[in-house]
């Protein structure tokens, strides 16, 4: 499975009202212009995020967009599931060797593992430690 620019730029902007949550809302402008975004593809990222009833929209000359619920009551799999749809790195054809299948379907509740069980609230406030071994490329 391979997350587009939809699910990125979507917790991106999820991230943005996360930090700011309980200040009012955010507008679009401003988080695209932080994260040097298209603001025009921001809007057509929200709209599904507003429909899912992730945030809210706040009309007016200092409107924008909110969580619609606490940052810790939603999840990166929400937030993928709504711009990415279902979790499926594979599809998995019922001809399939079943170990093939079964490593597929392992492959799947560990993907759904780390997106279920980390919160809007976890990446907001992620602070790098310097801990997580990182890859190094060569060209």
């Amino acid at each position: 499975m391979k997350i587009s620019t939809k699910g990125r730029y979507g917790l991106t902007i999820m991230m943005a009202l996360a930090k700011k949550y309980g200040e009012g809302p955010v507008a679009l402008k401003v988080i695209a212009k932080e994260h040097h975004l298209s603001e025009h593809y921001l809007e057509q990222l929200i709209a599904p995020l507003r429909n899912a009833g992730l945030v809210k929209s706040i009309r007016g000359a200092y409107g924008g967009y909110i969580l619609a619920k606490d940052a810790k009551s939603i999840t990166a799999g929400d937030i993928i599931r709504v711009l990415e749809g279902p979790i499926t790195p594979v599809e998995v054809m019922e001809d399939e060797e079943p170990a093939k299948r079964n490593l597929w379907m392992k492959i799947r509740d560990a993907v759904k593992n780390v997106l279920d069980n980390t919160t809007l609230e976890d990446l907001a406030t992620y602070q790098d430690d310097g801990s997580q071994e990182g890859y190094m490329f060569y060209i």
